[in-house]
């Protein structure tokens, strides 16, 4: 599945991408007036690979979930069981992005893909279960590859007003990444065609953009790693805060990160292999979101720091990838910024936001709405009998 995806990814399409810039340059309006919107749409139409590109609505924000083993090396003040309680507050409606999405008309799916603490029955009401036996840390199918479980179960749209849990866990959390790789192959490959699996069913549902979502206590340590692989430099740079770490802590986390790159040198000419040394099952989730959607020319809404962690790991599957890509805001983690600049994108928004969950992206929707409904609605000169200049 993963190399299938990969080679559906093509580049944007340079005519759609001239048209809609000549279609700016005849609206009502003195060219460049729309600043950033302007190029958006025409990025939005080579995606499409038409002009207009159609309206990105309705929106669907999928949030993965996962737990750490890095967590035992005290990267974070938050215990471990907090990921799954905040899993029980999302589905309950009780979260930022649940009052987001409902400000934003999106649907919320919650897809557990590593969480460690066990989550509601899949006879739950809000549970969609997931398809066939979840496998073992250890158990790889006959094809050497890891089953990604419950990843074919979206099949229509959850309610704007009640969110869904898909049960997908490949394993219950990661390993330590500070002590052994976080990952093995097949458990990467599991999560990255889990999130391959959602984006098709989103899309197959009716959703014209994803949204990408995040939830796991002790994340932001393996995007770190993950930011300071991909692009090179030293994770003093990519490391931030996370939820708010005392200098301490802090500097114990910029130690675990520097550490584990160092024991586990990964290439970042082998995207798979990073995301299983120092990755999180959510992070590789997400990269699978994000090629997903780029194979079937949907755009994703990035979020903070998790989300474009994982997005550098998507650009290494297929450099292509990164036309599908909006970058919501400017998360206040450092890392964030060194990986939008890495990909060239430029955010949407820049609040200070660092909580994560989907919530930058969903507040950058409207702006991304806005961006393609000029094409679509805006009168030209010709038509509205106005003069030009």
């Amino acid at each position: 599945m993963l190399e299938t995806t990969i080679a559906a990814i093509r580049p944007p399409d340079e005519s759609a991408m001239a048209a809609a810039r000549e279609l700016q340059g005849r609206l009502t309006k003195p060219a460049g007036s729309l600043g950033a919107l302007e190029e958006l749409s025409v990025r939005l139409a080579g995606l499409a690979g038409h002009c207009p590109p159609p309206l990105p609505e309705p929106a669907a924000v999928a949030i993965f979930a996962g737990d750490h083993g890095v967590h035992a090396q005290g990267v974070t003040p938050w215990p471990q069981e907090v990921t799954a309680q905040m899993i029980g507050n999302f589905l309950a409606g009780g979260a930022v992005v649940n009052a987001f999405a409902r400000q934003a008309g999106a649907s919320v799916t919650v897809v557990d893909v590593g969480v460690a603490t066990p989550l509601p029955a899949a006879d739950d009401p809000s549970t969609t279960p997931a398809a066939g036996t979840p496998p073992s840390a250890d158990g790889p199918r006959a094809d050497g590859s890891v089953a990604a479980p419950g990843a074919d179960v979206v099949g229509t749209l959850p309610s704007r007003d009640v969110p869904r849990l898909v049960a997908a866990n490949v394993r219950p959390g990661t390993r330590d990444l500070a002590v052994t790789a976080a990952l093995t192959r097949d458990e990467a490959r599991a999560a990255v065609e889990t999130g391959i699996r959602v984006a098709d069913d989103l899309i197959d549902a009716g959703a014209g953009i994803l949204l990408t979502g995040d939830m796991g206590i002790g994340n932001t340590t393996p995007a770190a790693a993950l930011i300071a692989a991909f692009a090179g430099i030293d994770p003093a740079q990519t490391t931030g805060r996370g939820t708010g770490v005392d200098d301490p802590t802090y500097a114990r986390k910029v130690d675990v990160v520097r550490a584990a790159l160092r024991r586990h040198a990964p290439d970042p000419a082998d995207p798979l292999g990073v995301l299983a040394a120092v990755g999180g099952l959510e992070h590789a989730a997400l990269a699978g979101l994000i090629l997903g959607a780029a194979a079937r020319r949907t755009p994703v809404l990035l979020d903070g720091v998790i989300a474009v962690s994982a997005a550098l790991a998507a650009a290494a599957f297929a450099p292509h990838a990164v036309a599908a890509m909006v970058a919501g805001h400017r998360s206040a983690e450092p890392g964030a910024t060194v990986a939008l600049r890495r990909l060239g994108l430029e955010p949407l928004i820049d609040l200070g936001l660092r909580l994560g969950e989907g919530t930058g992206a969903l507040l950058a929707l409207p702006v991304v709405t806005g961006a393609v409904r000029v094409l679509h609605e805006v009168a030209t000169f010709d038509s509205a009998g106005v003069a030009e200049k």
